[in-house]
This record gives structure tokens, C-alpha cells and sequence, in this order.
């Protein structure tokens, strides 16, 4: 997984919704409306010959002022050592390059470890402090999902699957995160990138996903509608992009529909989760679709209200073939 592309295009598209969720002081002094984002920064380790590339660089001003800053968002899936280090050297070479204060910020979004990581980087004697440069730090592995359930925030939607959960809550999380997306309203293109954010974190094991299936169906039917919607979306942007896997576990119905392909699979476990348990032959005549046919059919699912809506669709299909 590309977990850098991922972050960064969130933290991109929704840049001062993330200042908003983690950052309200910083919020006061920005005008929202003067954020523009830098080409890509690429610096050059002196120490080890390396070429580094900063994640994301926005300018903006202060509010009610000409004067700018810039802020600087670095993204780390996994632990490194001298990080601090490599934190004050952006900021400086940052600084040095376009003459402005630099507003430095971590995202650290790895497993483990989970004991909070550092923050500042010091170079001290002991009769002279020289340098104590310090930075923010947004640790998910530290933060409690359902602190932010009443956030409504599409940054919070989407990282809530990367914080700390508890295995049990996997169903319940993913569920959350989709129905605080729903809420959100936003349009297509930003709605798939949240949807494929949290399932790209968020996958389920076969009994985590039966039961995301069953609290899926407790909710009121306008909103699981929604919830179902945005399901459907992000997996025919998966095939038509040509990487939709599905889920790596089969849904077990009470047949054995054996190995499926990636597609098939989501669009079984929709038609479960939406008209229960399919039989085996109706099954077989999905298996048999074509990828098109199958994109037709998970647009078809949403109206359906009962399992002879699929098999009327299915005859459909098969007698204009």
C-alpha cells in the first residue's frame, strides 16, 4: 500500500479541515482563503548523499495581514531513527530557501510503537542551550476513535480507521466512519477518496464483516441507503481502475460459492448484506457476469427490495444477451 500517495492526497484535499480537527490555535491566525500548496521540495542529505522529499508545503497568510508563513505536514508510516533530526533539518532548509516562518507538523500514522514519540530535536554543551527546536505531533496510534465520533470532519472520518482500536470494534468503526462520511454530503470525486481510505485501513475479517453486515442493517433505511451508496461507489471505482481486490475472505450464506474474484465478492457481500441469504443458483448466474454486467448490476442493487428483484434482473440480463 502506498500509505505516502494516501496520506498526502487527503491531507491535500482536505488540508484546513485537518488544521480545524488537530489544530484549532493554529486555525485563529490562518486565513483559510490565502492556502496554496508548494511543488514538491527536494533536499539533499549532506551527511548521507540521500535526496528527501518534503510531503506537503502550504503558504498562507496571517489573517488580517500581507505577511506569510508556511506549513509543513510530514507523514510517517513507519518509525525512524533521528526523525527529530530530520524534522529540524526541513524546517531550516524551508526556512532558508523562502525567507518565512515555517509552522512544522508530524503525522505519524505507523502500528508501534505506541509510547509517544518525541517532538523536539536540542543541541546543547553543558554551559550553552544552543538549539531547541521543537514541533506538532499528531500520533494516531495514541488517539481514541471515539473521541471524534461527534467531529463530523471528512479528515476525522477518514483517520479514525488509523487510530487505536480494538479488534472487536473493527466493524463498528468502519461503520462509523462511513455514516459520519454520509453526513458529510460531499461530492463524488472527495466522498470515493474517503470511502477508499478507510477501506484500504479498515479491511474486516469474514466474521468482522458479518457483523458490520447485521449493525449495517439496524440503522434507519434512508441512512444505511446512503451508507450502502458509498459502499457501491468506491468498489465500482475500484474496478474500473482495475485494482479492486475485495475482501480477502469469502461471505459464507450457507453455500459455498467457492473462489470468486475480487468484484464478485463485493458485490455478493452488498447483495447479502441488503436482501440476506442468496441462493445457490442466483449465485452461479453472478459468478458467470461479465465486469460490465457487474458494474451494471451494483448500481441495479440499490433499488432493490427483495431477492425477486434480483432474479427479474438477472432474467432481464440473460434473455437481451
Amino acid at each position: 500500500m502506498d500509505h505516502d500517495r494516501l496520506f498526502k492526497e487527503l491531507l491535500r484535499t482536505f488540508f484546513v479541515d485537518f488544521i480545524e480537527l488537530f489544530f484549532p490555535d493554529l486555525l485563529i491566525y490562518l486565513d483559510r482563503e490565502s492556502v496554496t500548496f508548494l511543488d514538491k521540495e527536494l533536499f539533499t542529505d549532506v551527511t548521507q548523499g540521500d535526496r528527501h522529499e518534503v510531503d506537503l508545503v502550504a503558504k498562507a497568510r496571517f489573517r488580517g495581514q500581507e505577511l506569510c508563513f508556511l506549513i509543513h505536514v510530514e507523514t510517517q508510516a513507519q518509525p525512524v531513527a533521528n526523525f527529530p533530526r530530520r524534522m529540524f533539518n526541513y524546517f531550516a532548509r524551508l526556512h532558508e530557501l523562502h525567507d518565512l516562518p515555517v509552522y512544522p507538523i508530524a503525522v505519524l500514522s505507523f502500528d508501534a510503537p505506541r509510547q509517544p514519540q518525541p517532538n523536539a530535536y536540542e543541541v546543547a554543551f553543558p554551559d550553552l542551550h544552543v538549539l531547541q527546536f521543537q514541533y506538532r505531533t499528531v500520533q494516531l496510534n495514541e488517539l481514541r476513535w471515539a473521541d471524534f465520533l461527534q467531529r463530523t470532519n471528512p479528515v476525522a472520518a477518514a483517520l479514525m480507521a488509523k487510530m487505536r482500536i480494538d479488534p472487536h470494534d473493527r466493524p463498528r468503526v468502519k461503520l462509523a466512519c462511513l455514516r459520519m462520511l454520509a453526513k458529510l454530503q460531499l461530492d463524488p470525486a472527495r466522498m470515493q477518496l474517503i470511502s477508499g481510505f478507510v477501506d484500504s485501513y479498515l479491511e474486516l475479517t469474514m466474521d468482522q464483516q458479518t457483523e458490520f453486515d447485521e449493525q449495517l442493517s439496524e440503522i434507519a433505511a434512508p441512512e444505511q441507503e446512503q451508507v450502502m451508496e458509498i459502499v457501491t461507489s468506491w468498489m465500482k471505482q475500484g474496478i474500473e481502475q482495475g485494482y479492486a481486490q475485495g475482501i480477502e475472505q469469502g461471505i459464507e450464506q450457507g453455500i459455498e460459492i467457492g473462489r470468486v474474484s475480487g468484484e464478485r465478492r463485493l458485490i455478493l457481500r452488498l447483495l447479502h448484506s441488503q436482501l440476506g441469504d442468496i441462493d445457490r443458483e442466483v449465485c452461479q448466474q453472478i459468478e458467470s457476469l461479465s465486469l460490465d454486467e457487474l458494474e451494471d448490476l451494483g448500481e441495479a442493487l440499490l433499488h432493490f427490495e427483495s431477492s425477486k428483484d434480483l432474479t427479474d434482473w438477472l432474467q432481464r440480463r440473460q434473455a437481451g444477451s
